[in-house]
């Protein structure tokens, strides 16, 4: 799986522009992101970004969203130019991102939008703590809950747990049981061919 940066860029730029002043926390952002990706990996069989994740104490966090949402000295030139068109940091000791460009819908497909939609649709007056609170009860999350001690504040997630049926009153993805397991046995080809050609 190649990460999408301008996807990921698009996706923050989107949630950014439908919040008052086109403002949003980082720490909102990456929850709004994690709920899309899911939607859109357990209806469609992929994610919309191709992050990678980490669990970490705050919820679930796409690893290369959380660099470009922080503008991070781990970009690399063309990443950074590209996001530093579409927003910048509202105030950098709050760890906020204002949008200053409207987000460009092409670089998604039909069901990126619609995955987008859905999330900012269902979430949009969530306050941040609900939505960490609810990230913490879906269970490729809650696997990881016991490793936050100490050092660690981190683990890495196995997609395929995103796959995994949460309890009734959190799963907002309302999926057919069938096709959650038919996208996850294809996903779980394209990750094992990934591989092979490496």
């Amino acid at each position: 799986m190649n990460f999408e940066y301008q996807k990921a860029v698009q996706a923050i730029n989107f949630f950014a522009r439908q919040f008052p002043g086109k403002h949003i926390s980082k720490l909102h952002v990456l929850k709004l992101v994690f709920l899309a990706d899911r939607y859109h990996l357990r209806k469609y069989g992929r994610l919309i970004t191709n992050d990678s994740y980490l669990a970490m104490s705050y919820g679930p966090v796409a690893s290369s969203v959380k660099d470009i949402a922080e503008q991070s000295e781990f970009l690399c030139r063309t990443e950074r130019a590209y996001a530093s068109n579409f927003f910048n940091k509202a105030d950098p000791t709050s760890h906020s991102i204002r949008s200053i460009k409207e987000y460009d819908k092409t670089v998604f497909s039909q069901t990126d939008i619609e995955a987008l939609q859905f999330v900012i649709n269902s979430f949009r007056h969530v306050s941040i703590h609900e939505l960490v609170d609810f990230t913490h009860q879906f269970p490729e999350w809650k696997k990881h809950e016991n490793k936050f001690t100490g050092v660690n504040t981190r683990a890495d997630m196995n997609l395929l747990d995103f796959f995994e049926k949460a309890p009734a009153q959190v799963e907002y993805c309302v999926v057919p049981d069938e096709l959650v397991e038919l996208n996850r046995e294809s996903f779980k080809e394209s990750v094992e061919l990934d591989k092979l050609w490496g």
